[in-house]
């Protein structure tokens, strides 16, 4: 044999050799290439947010009094008691029953002042507010459990990951593409 033919001979078998070993290689089975999804659950955080309402209001209110002690209407009271009382008999009995009128009128003008005071009142318009807190939930990740070659897992991720996770080289994909 010659030397070159020996050469193409020894070549021939190492590129066979090489290429059958490409080949087994590529197909010999590096695992499953994604992960099947076996549950999802929300993770959810309740968020607070205060905010004050405000809205106004009908008041009613007393007016000031002027004459705390009601001396106007005990006054016109003791003068309309006394004048109706000197109405009535007559001598002795005339001037009893003008203190007797003058006193019962005092005390009558008197009371009716207080009532007339008391029911005498404003309305006026006050705003009124107060903090109210709205809330709404916040989905802030998810609990995923998986089935990887037959091993159930579980691991968090900021994403629905839907029906599977992708899986290079065993282990899984996590981060979004």
């Amino acid at each position: 044999m010659n030397k070159s033919m020996l050469v193409g001979t020894a070549l021939g078998v190492v590129v066979a050799t090489a290429g059958g070993a490409f080949a087994t290689y590529s197909l010999v089975d590096r695992g499953p290439k994604f992960a099947e999804v076996l549950a999802v659950e929300p993770i959810k955080e309740t968020i607070r947010t205060p905010r004050e309402v405000c809205k106004d209001v009908t008041v009613t209110r007393q007016k000031p009094v002027q004459d705390e002690h009601r001396i106007a209407g005990t006054a016109v009271g003791a003068v309309v008691g006394g004048l109706l009382g000197n109405q009535v008999g007559g001598g002795n009995g005339k001037k009893i029953a003008t203190v007797a009128g003058a006193v019962g009128g005092g005390y009558a003008g008197n009371q009716v002042q207080g009532r007339m005071q008391a029911n005498s009142t404003y309305t006026t318009t006050e705003t009124r507010c107060s903090t109210v807190t709205d809330t709404h939930d916040k989905v802030v990740g998810y609990d995923v459990q998986y089935d990887l070659a037959g091993k159930v897992g579980r691991v968090r991720m900021d994403r629905d990951p839907g029906g599977q996770i992708p899986v290079q080289d065993g282990q899984l994909m996590l981060s979004q593409q």
